[in-house]
């Protein structure tokens, strides 16, 4: 798997040892994603004690009255059991919208259908993939998003623990770019260059097939950690079938606190 490593070895819920947690705080950013396999039912505050070993937890969601914890987001095919249409709006990092998005997203799939995966793209081989003039183009751009933000965040900025380069962005919650921001030429795009900027940012995602993008499916006892600086993401249309179709889905996952804001400086 060129984006991710599958870890079969440890069971999260025995770990006390820090030379441990280290080593998969090391092991996050080495690989983007780190899928632990054969976990077993993560309890809610399991869930969030191991969350914590990498950051302070921020939760800006929805509670469903069936989270198993305030800070776990618990989301579903039917919304009487977790948050519905959830992933949907487009490829994005989680809390693109936040003055410092969130650093970490962490994953259990409590009840797994029959479809729907979550598909996952590394932004710095999106980035490498480009043409250098599509770098050089992507590069002069700001993305400012819907939630009322007037700053604006560089769409290619430096990972601030790898260095390597990476995406701030949301193809579904994006208001517009700025353009040479700083300079005498700053402008806002029109209406209609926003839009040709997010379908050209989607199909680089997508394009050659698909090749940039890894598509999990889950299985029981799935427990991902994601570099959510590094990972792009998004669920499948699958993951919103109606449960008569493709049985109950239901997805926990937590949010670790950003400690940065994107800057090209």
């Amino acid at each position: 798997m060129k984006l991710g490593k599958v870890v079969s070895n440890i069971k999260l819920a025995e770990v006390t040892c820090q030379e441990v947690i280290n080593s998969i705080r090391a092991d996050v950013h080495k690989h983007k994603l780190l899928i632990f396999k054969n976990q077993g039912v993560i309890s809610g505050d399991k869930h969030v004690e191991v969350s914590k070993w990498l950051g302070e937890l921020e939760s800006t969601f929805y509670k469903h009255p069936k989270s198993p914890h305030p800070d776990v987001f618990r989301v579903s095919n039917d919304e009487c059991e977790g948050c519905t249409r959830v992933g949907r709006t487009g490829w994005h990092i989680d809390g693109s919208f936040m003055a410092q998005p969130f650093s970490y997203s962490i994953y259990h799939m409590v009840s797994i259908p029959k479809r729907g995966d979550t598909a996952f793209v590394s932004l710095s081989d999106l980035i490498d993939s480009l043409s250098p003039e599509k770098r050089a183009r992507w590069d002069r751009l700001w993305m400012v998003s819907d939630r009322r933000e007037t700053v604006g965040k560089p769409l290619i900025y430096s990972h601030p623990v790898t260095k390597t380069p990476t995406l701030c962005f949301h193809l579904g919650m994006t208001e517009g770019f700025v353009m040479d921001k700083g300079t005498e030429d700053e402008r806002h795009t029109t209406d209609m260059e926003t839009i040709g900027i997010l379908k050209d940012i989607h199909q680089e995602i997508v394009k050659d097939n698909r090749r940039l993008v890894y598509s999990h499916k889950w299985e029981e006892g799935d427990f991902i950690i994601s570099d959510n600086l590094a990972v792009g993401h998004e669920a499948t249309p699958e993951t919103q079938y109606p449960v008569s179709e493709v049985g109950l889905r239901i997805l926990h996952r937590t949010t670790v606190k950003g400690t940065t804001f994107p800057s090209k400086f």
